[in-house]
């Protein structure tokens, strides 16, 4: 139900466990007692063995329908991420969408770019595996 897959994403924690292991996601902590629009949540991950620390700060919040993440510190010079959540005969559809750019502009693209993209692929098909499993 639209509730409790809503519900589930709104649960930093939850994070950790649809995120591939090589990653070594953790949640350090958030600036608010639930998930809500202003709240600050910060994490840190391994990126290719590149310890990063990562800040996002959800920008909206509507209760069973999206909310918005934007990086405010890490590894992108941006990072936008809405995530919307739709009622489907007896299930729930989950969308995401992305808006992000590489750090160091042209010459960050040519060289990693693609290296970029693969990575989220990956990222994003481990999620979908995991939350099909979990809910």
């Amino acid at each position: 139900p639209l509730d409790e897959v809503f519900s589930f994403f709104s649960n930093e924690y939850n994070l950790e466990k649809i995120t591939p292991p090589f990653l070594n996601f953790k949640v350090i902590g958030k600036s608010t007692e639930g998930i809500e629009t202003g709240t600050l949540i910060n994490y840190k991950l391994n990126l290719h063995s590149i310890p990063i620390k990562w800040t996002s700060k959800i920008n909206s919040f509507e209760k069973n329908k999206q909310f918005v993440d934007e990086q405010i510190s890490g590894p992108y010079k941006k990072w936008h991420h809405t995530h919307s959540f739709y009622q489907v005969n007896s299930g729930t559809l989950i969308k995401d969408k992305i808006i992000y750019k590489v750090p160091f502009g042209i010459i960050g693209q040519v060289f990693a770019g693609k290296f970029i993209a693969k990575d989220l692929n990956n990222i994003f098909n481990f999620r979908r595996k995991s939350i099909g499993k979990l809910l």
